[in-house]
């Protein structure tokens, strides 16, 4: 069996008795030998009790051999069949003195059984036995010790409590002893998990979900990647249980004996144990199956497959429950979750990896032999555990190789990690990428090399520009325990990553980086790249930021790639002036590209995204045509090419979906937009200098997404963007000189009377109109005649009974300061949830953001700072809450917009951090926008539904303590440049709709709880005022 993940600790010596034999028969051959005996022995044989019988592995000699007496000390139990001759039997009587012997010294527990004789004939020597004596007397006249030996033993065994075959049925007799053997307490799990660490709460785990009490058939997986130890759970646990089934299996390493000697052997090896039969004859695999269902559906059986990796060895070993009898169990492990999905496992164990303590504790076990290692060892021991990252497998291998070495060795040994991994751990993890498929495989390789710890929508997006189907892909490598995703991040283990970086460097010598298929080491590039020596074996390079200067790289250096297809250069400090790139090029993502253009000799046919932030560039081309090949681009993101200035006359790219020209402060008009162009869904045109859009925007017909923010100079929309009815982000925030065209009544685009903003406005999901003057806007009970246009559309938009649940962004929009409107409408909100509120698309709710400075007095826990927290009774969670109310009071400390994510909620639940359903799925939050500038108080918003929680962690809301109480709270992560003033939190119950209709809710500041942080949060404010003071404020529209 592979003993691989492991995670012993062994020493030098146990305490604990490790037993080789469950029962040792001793009997009088020629009284039993062909009836009792052989009864018995077939019934332990059949209930999985190890069984040593000594006529059949010992010669009989003259004197009790020693082989017989070791097996003696292995047994835990002694069966001793006294019988009318046992006495006459030299040998029997040795037996029986040894037996004694071990009872008194090793816990060895004898079972007699009086086979048709009388105890008591046998206590005082009676009969056969006193005959026996008699003769045993005569002949042994020089030993009488001898003799005085064996009567003691025979009166000990006699005066035991054990079974008379004369007063019942043999067979009652039998299944009375297997009974007593299979559920005497013993200490099984001690001698199992003994150096085992960290076993103990994964057996309970699995216990608990073999369900050993209950009568029906229960079929479990272990998953896990390799060098776990999902073998060693299955072992201990099997080890275990094994004495309350009929029969057990544990079949080993079942991926190598399929691929060495397929389906039939393994049939074979399992009817053979649980049949307890020897050369069982199958005929084919069809016959293997039969066999199995017909001989185990009425037998009470234990199996394990450790191993598999293939559907075909579960279907034709163990094909359904219904080929098992009752209460039988089975225990399969595998890497592949998949395949117990697919075959309707009962419940799947997922094997997590050692915690610190336990691996630390692990490797000193096997580097030191002691449970701590040596002052002066601390640290390095440390950097190793961090590097097994808790992979029982890599720790063991570790520890076993550095003990008894120096620390010089130890040092050396580290470092050499860091390029040449251990083999035997890489070979072991190797299995699972070596069973792929060859598209799996170059996804594996691209994680490995280049994006662990990214975000799984851009590795998708990537991964497809590659043409590697990654939506099926990258679920193969999650079922196969390769691949994790934790809140939108794709996590790889460190070990897995290093085997798959160890695969890319041996396919070639390691001075020759320029024929590997990858590269992603600087001194790797740099070596290429000044060098010339790339080849078309490189099909990516993707180098982070580094900060590196003054690379003098070779200006012909990709000229020999032609097989390239993934670049990535996120380094912006290299002055490098590229002469050509491969036409290949499927992803160019290029961060602070220094050329004036792309090579002219690059011909982009083949290109899908093309990513060139803040990047020297004046135009993209010095030709016209090079645009004309952009068939297959689906993103242009020039964001933040400050110099250009030059772009084609018109925009004819069919495939464009994303087009990205934020802050590229020197375009001032933009390109007519083709009659093609309808697959464009977001475009970004904040922050130039453009003075309109063009009229051609009308084109766009599958736009979404339309941010033309700080566009200083744009003064009008042409008529046709009223025609995009399928528009729902929109952000004009800081187009001062917009809002003088959007009066009511005015000339629009010299083309007439601007049409009714309703059309357009009500498709909107998302609005920002921050630094517009708007006038206040009012309750429903309002007349709404002087609100104005734009005011009385978004009246429309916002009401409850909208088809949608919007977001509306209204920062530094100084007339709407407290604006009541706003507030009532958010409990308006509140009061028709009841009635089927409910998010129109994934991960979408209910938020607002206006300027205000004060919490409603609604939310009845309020506190000073950055969280609050409030204690639930039971009784309400379970019945009738339907909502989380969320307000925060904040600001921003500069002009400048604040880092992305500054102002985040993450709710809780009893202390544990609630996971949040967002539109590409899971997340740790909700965010505010990334963009946003608050120069005064601003009031956020935001109305949770009960499926706005990931489902998994809304069960923690059914958590309670003691007193029958759950502790519900949020905390808002505030960095960078705002600062969260208060924030207030209410749990809505259906009995809070009843109080909510009829009422206006005021703002009051009376009911603000004080914290401890109370004092120290006041004297920030002048702080905060001062720096305030002191920002450049021209690009903002004041409060």
């Amino acid at each position: 069996m592979s003993t691989q993940g492991a995670s012993l600790l062994s020493s030098s010596s146990s305490s604990s008795r490790r037993w080789i034999y469950d029962v040792f028969l001793g009997f009088r051959g020629e009284d039993t030998r062909n009836s009792f005996t052989d009864h018995l022995n077939a019934a332990l044989q059949r209930s999985g009790i190890s069984t040593f019988r000594d006529n059949e592995k010992l010669e009989r000699g003259k004197s009790i051999a020693p082989e017989l007496l070791k097996a003696i000390e292995e047994s835990r139990f002694a069966i001793v069949i006294l019988s009318r001759n046992y006495a006459s039997s030299t040998w029997c009587l040795d037996e029986l003195t040894k037996i004694i012997q071990c009872m008194k010294e090793m816990e060895m527990t004898i079972l007699p059984i009086f086979y048709k004789v009388d105890p008591s004939n046998i206590r005082n020597r009676n009969g056969t036995f006193a005959q026996a004596f008699a003769k045993h007397e005569k002949r042994l006249k020089g030993n009488t010790e001898k003799v005085q030996t064996w009567r003691a033993a025979l009166s000990e065994v006699a005066n035991l409590s054990g079974w008379h075959s004369q007063d019942r049925p043999e067979a009652e007799v039998i299944e009375d002893i297997v009974k007593v053997i299979i559920n005497k307490p013993n200490d099984t799990f001690s001698v199992a998990t003994k150096g085992l660490v960290g076993i103990s709460s994964r057996v309970e785990k699995l216990m608990s979900h073999l369900d050993i009490e209950s009568n029906g058939v229960r079929i479990i997986g272990i998953r896990g990647i390799g060098g776990m130890g999902k073998t060693t759970l299955a072992r201990v646990v099997y080890s275990m249980i094994s004495k309350q089934f009929e029969a057990c299996c544990f079949i080993s390493n079942v991926r190598e004996v399929y691929k060495k000697y397929g389906i039939l052997q393994l049939q074979k090896t399992l009817l053979e144990n649980l049949l307890i039969l020897r050369d069982v004859n199958v005929k084919d695999v069809d016959n293997g199956v039969l066999m199995i269902k017909d001989r185990l559906h009425h037998k009470k059986i234990l199996l394990v497959l450790d191993d598999v990796n293939e559907l075909d060895q579960l279907n034709k070993l163990v094909g359904g429950h219904d080929w098992l009898g009752p209460g039988s169990r089975v225990i399969i492990t595998t890497r592949d979750v998949h395949l117990l999905i697919t075959h309707k496992v009962d419940y799947i164990c997922e094997v997590e990896g050692l915690s610190d303590d336990e691996a630390f504790c692990l490797f000193n076990s096997k580097a030191f032999d002691k449970e701590h290692p040596p002052e002066e060892y601390l640290k390095l021991s440390q950097a190793f555990v961090d590097y097994a990252n808790g992979l029982p497998l890599a720790i063991e291998v570790l520890g076993s190789f550095l003990y008894n070495r120096s620390m010089d060795e130890w040092k050396s040994e580290l470092y050499r990690l860091k390029e040449f991994p251990k083999r035997k751990i890489i070979n072991v993890l190797q299995i699972s990428f070596d069973g792929l498929e060859e598209t799996e495989k170059e996804i594996f390789l691209n994680i490995a090399c280049f994006f662990n710890h990214k975000n799984q929508d851009t590795i998708t997006t990537i991964l497809d520009c590659l043409e590697l189907h990654p939506k099926i892909g990258l679920r193969v490598l999650t079922d196969k325990s390769l691949i994790k995703f934790q809140d939108n991040q794709l996590w790889m283990h460190d070990l897995i990553e290093e085997m798959g970086r160890d695969i890319v460097r041996r396919e070639c010598p390691k001075d020759q980086p320029g024929k590997h298929s990858r590269l992603w080491l600087y001194k790797d590039i740099d070596n290429v790249l000044t060098n010339n020596t790339g080849t078309e074996a490189i099909q990516g390079i993707v180098l982070p930021f580094l900060g590196t200067k003054g690379a003098h790289w070779n200006p012909e250096s990709f000229s020999k790639m032609n097989r390239l297809k993934l670049l990535i250069i996120e380094d912006p400090y290299l002055m490098y002036d590229p002469k050509n790139l491969p036409n290949g090029l499927r992803y160019l993502n290029w961060c602070g590209y220094p050329s004036k253009s792309l090579p002219t000799s690059f011909q982009p046919d083949e290109l899908i995204e093309l990513h060139m932030c803040f990047s020297n560039i004046e135009q993209l081309w010095t030709r016209a045509k090079s645009w004309e090949m952009l068939k297959k681009l689906t993103v242009l993101n020039l964001k933040g090419c400050k110099n250009l200035k030059s772009l084609p006359r018109k925009f004819e790219m069919k495939s464009l979906k994303i087009l990205i020209l934020s802050n590229c402060l020197k375009i001032k008009t933009i390109p007519e937009f083709g009659e093609n162009m309808g697959r464009v869904k977001d475009l970004y045109l904040n922050g130039t200098a453009i003075t309109k859009l063009p009229t051609s925007i009308g084109n766009l017909s599958g736009l979404v997404s339309l941010d033309v923010r700080d566009c200083k100079n744009l003064m009008s929309l042409p008529s046709t963007f009223f025609g995009l009815t399928g528009l729902k982000d929109l952000n004009l925030s800081g187009c001062a000189k917009l809002q003088e065209n959007l009066g009511p009544g005015e000339s629009f685009d010299g083309i007439g009377q601007m049409p009714s903003y309703n059309t357009v406005f009500k498709t909107f999901k998302k609005i920002a109109f921050g630094g517009f003057q708007l006038l206040p806007f009012y309750p429903l009970s309002r007349s709404s005649e002087s609100m104005g246009l734009l005011s009385s559309s978004l009246f429309d938009l916002l009401r409850p009974n909208s088809s949608f649940e919007p977001k509306l962004a209204l920062s530094n929009c100084s007339k709407l300061t407290d604006n009541q409107g706003f507030i009532d409408l958010f409990f308006a909100v509140i009061k028709k949830s009841p009635q089927g509120l409910s998010p129109n698309y994934y991960g979408e709710r209910y938020g607002v953001v206006f300027p205000g400075s004060e919490i409603p007095e609604w939310f009845s826990h309020q506190c000073m700072g950055n969280e609050v927290n409030i204690m639930e009774p039971f009784s309400h969670l379970c019945n009738d809450w339907i909502g989380i109310a969320v307000c925060v009071a904040f600001c921003s400390l500069s002009c400048q917009p604040f880092p992305c994510g500054t102002v985040q909620i993450r709710l809780r639940a009893n202390g544990k951090y609630m996971s949040i359903v967002g539109k590409k799925g899971r997340c740790v939050g909700y965010r505010i926008a990334p963009d946003m500038v608050a120069l005064s108080d601003h009031i956020w918003l935001l109305y949770l539904l009960p499926q706005n929680i990931w489902e998994e962690n809304r069960k923690s809301l059914w958590e309670c303590d003691a007193n029958g109480f759950r502790e519900i709270g949020i905390k808002i992560n505030n960095k960078g440049s705002c600062l969260v003033k208060k924030c207030g939190l209410r749990v809505v119950y259906k009995k809070d709709i009843e109080d909510l209709n009829g009422k206006v809710v005021q703002s009051s500041n009376n009911s603000i709880i004080p914290y401890e942080g109370l004092k120290e949060s006041l004297n920030l404010w002048p702080m905060v005022n001062s720096m305030r003071s002191q920002v450049d404020t021209r690009n903002v529209v004041k409060s």
